[in-house]
């Protein structure tokens, strides 16, 4: 049988559980996860190596309709991740119910793509298995797909189904990845994403949205294989600088705590994490400043 390889872009309104259900392809954590809408910002990839096939999942950031120009930033990344790609799989909660903006990302997105389109109705173990079918029938009336498949991210119910329609979807061609390879995001971007991810975990809700990670310094210890890390974390108010150090620094310190923990469990070493916050004032409508942080 021959080999078959090929990228599926992942696409989605905010928070529908993209990159949960990435992560749970993959087996294994390639791409931050929170409950707060926009956390995905760069085109993380994701790889699925088995036998006789190799698929290559972007995340894209959910497509909204922007009110600054990051928001503009964003959109036009889920533009370009859907261009050339082999897949492009729209994943829709189910527990939220198909709505105006799923039909927007199926209208613009999906629609126009000429490979083959996937449907993953996500979260199906929020909701009760008789009141499925006219979710499936709403979710496949988005666009033309190939297949609509309901899946859970957190408990792995459909995975399996998921994985066969999407091997099956793939032309024949070499991997692109050596078995074994899960992501090629850099690892300063990897350092950056898991900080943000616990800063998001325990920042208000005013807060989330304004905040930007940018690892400094990155150096292990020849001798003792002792990983230092510099990281600054921007946000665009001194009242947010406020919030994100909290009371005696506890808030930062817990963020740090909760960083370096899976650090060290993706560095395989121990992990020394030096966080400071500094104050960039308006940086998601400043093109200036989006580029000095790498967005």
């Amino acid at each position: 049988m021959a080999f078959r390889s090929g990228v599926v872009a992942v696409v989605g309104r905010p928070n529908v559980g993209k990159s949960s259900l990435i992560n749970a392809l993959v087996g294994e954590k390639v791409a931050i996860v929170s409950d707060k809408p926009q956390t995905t910002r760069f085109p993380i990839r994701g790889v699925l190596t088995g036998e006789g096939f190799q698929i290559v999942f972007t995340d894209t950031p959910g497509f909204h309709k922007p009110r600054t120009t990051l928001g503009e930033r964003l959109n036009a990344r889920v533009a370009e991740a859907v261009l050339d790609v082999d897949v492009v799989m729209q994943v829709v909660d189910v527990a939220a119910g198909v709505g105006r903006g799923d039909a927007f990302v199926a209208e613009s997105k999906v629609r126009p793509h000429r490979g083959s389109r996937i449907c993953a109705l996500n979260k199906i173990d929020r909701i009760r298995h008789r009141d499925l079918p006219p979710h499936l029938e709403a979710a496949g009336a988005l666009a033309e797909f190939d297949h609509v498949v309901p899946v859970s991210a957190r408990t792995g119910a459909g995975l399996e189904e998921l994985r066969l329609v999407l091997v099956e979807s793939l032309p024949e061609g070499e991997p692109f990845y050596p078995a074994g390879e899960v992501t090629d995001t850099p690892l300063e971007v990897r350092v950056a994403e898991i900080v943000r991810e616990k800063a998001l975990a325990v920042a208000r809700e005013e807060v989330p949205h304004s905040i930007a990670v940018v690892v400094e310094e990155i150096a292990r210890d020849p001798k003792t294989g002792f990983v230092s890390i510099t990281a600054f974390l921007y946000v665009e108010r001194p009242s947010q600088q406020g919030i994100l150090v909290g009371k005696g620094g506890l808030t930062l310190k817990d963020i740090g705590t909760r960083a370096r923990l899976e650090l060290e469990s993706v560095l395989g070493a121990k992990v020394y994490l030096d966080l400071r916050v500094k104050v960039q004032r308006e940086w998601q409508r400043d093109p200036g400043a989006l580029r000095r942080l790498g967005l």
